[in-house]
């Protein structure tokens, strides 16, 4: 089986945060999908290994942020590549309430709903939730999936439902030859990448410069 072809499939980048006894917790999503309009539903696949997963699981409320081609990459990196067990993510963002829920500034939209039913699957578990609240924030496009892959140049995290191991392209090892060994970033820059200072970082995962390897 070719894996490529469920690139085909279109997805968005979202990151959906919940409280955990009292803190703002979250993790990055791409797998969410309206199930019916009236009254208003929505999936949302995470996996059992995410902190996130057992935070829904214990509040039955989450908020979905939907980021946009203008959103801050290190977003992705803050909530897809990190634990929120081990670390505060949103004291590196700003945030709202809505709701009650935590909700990103840095957003185009935001959905928040209550857990109504599950699904479970060997490895993740889909959330359905009732739409209590949703609004747009601005008219900025919504990032895709594929716009994060092709324009941002990032990875899935190897929790997501999409995930799919897979090594930098031709393509990319042609045009760069330093990856990120955290996300997956790409190096492409102008400037060589030995020519960069130390403090260098992943814009993606925040990572230092020593963990890109050279393809």
């Amino acid at each position: 089986m070719n894996k490529s072809v469920f690139h085909k499939l279109s997805y968005g980048v979202y990151v959906v945060s919940t409280w955990d006894e009292g803190r703002a917790t979250g993790c990055v999503a791409n797998s969410i999908m309206q199930i019916t309009s009236d009254p208003a539903t929505i999936a949302v696949s995470m996996n059992h290994n995410n902190y996130t997963h057992s935070c829904i699981e214990q509040t039955k409320k989450f908020a979905v942020s939907i980021l946009s081609e203008q959103s801050d990459p290190s977003i992705i990196g803050t909530f897809g590549f990190q634990s929120g067990k081990e670390v505060n993510k949103f004291e590196q963002v700003e945030y709202e309430l809505k709701e009650y829920m935590p909700v990103l500034k840095d957003c185009c939209g935001y959905i928040v709903c209550e857990v109504i039913d599950k699904l479970e699957t060997n490895t993740h578990t889909v959330f359905l939730g009732r739409v209590v609240e949703g609004d747009l924030v601005n008219n900025e496009k919504e990032m895709t999936y594929n716009y994060y892959h092709k324009v941002v140049k990032g990875k899935s995290p190897k929790n997501a439902p999409t995930y799919i191991e897979e090594e930098a392209t031709k393509e990319e090892i042609k045009e760069a030859k330093y990856v990120c060994g955290i996300c997956g970033y790409v190096y492409d820059g102008e400037i060589p990448f030995e020519e960069l200072p130390d403090d260098y970082v992943c814009p993606i995962c925040k990572q230092p410069k020593r963990v890109f390897k050279k393809q």
